[in-house]
């Protein structure tokens, strides 16, 4: 399981206080930008040399908890499924073990043309 810190800045909240929806998705983002690298994977490379991108087909989420300025949070990122085509990652955002928001997050490889492609054989023996 991979995990990543994030705090909560002003910019993060609503009109409430609490953090603005959207921004758990942004902040999942972050930590699955951070999970493909530790796994030793150059996005910038596979897009260059390959013309191949990660791309996020489908989200479910679940809004359990707020988290408000100045939280310190971490998400959390797991392996669900792999499969020729797509990845299936489960996260979860926390606040001191608190589970605040959870995601199953489904990512698939497109080409250049916008096309759903296989994932490479290094990606799926890196993942598993």
């Amino acid at each position: 399981m991979h995990s990543f810190p994030i705090r909560v800045y002003y910019e993060d909240t609503d009109m409430a206080g609490i953090v603005y929806y959207a921004n758990y998705l942004k902040y999942i983002e972050r930590a699955r930008s951070d999970w493909v690298r530790d796994l030793g994977i150059d996005q910038n490379q596979m897009r260059e040399a390959e013309g191949l991108v990660f791309a996020v087909r489908r989200v479910e989420a679940d809004y359990l908890m707020p988290a408000k300025f100045d939280d310190e949070l971490q998400v959390t990122t797991s392996m669900g499924q792999v499969t020729g085509a797509r990845l299936v990652l489960e996260q979860q955002v926390l606040r001191d073990g608190a589970l605040l928001f959870s995601a199953q997050v489904t990512l698939v490889v497109i080409n250049a043309a916008g096309h759903a492609a296989r994932l490479p054989a290094n990606i799926r023996r890196r993942v598993h």
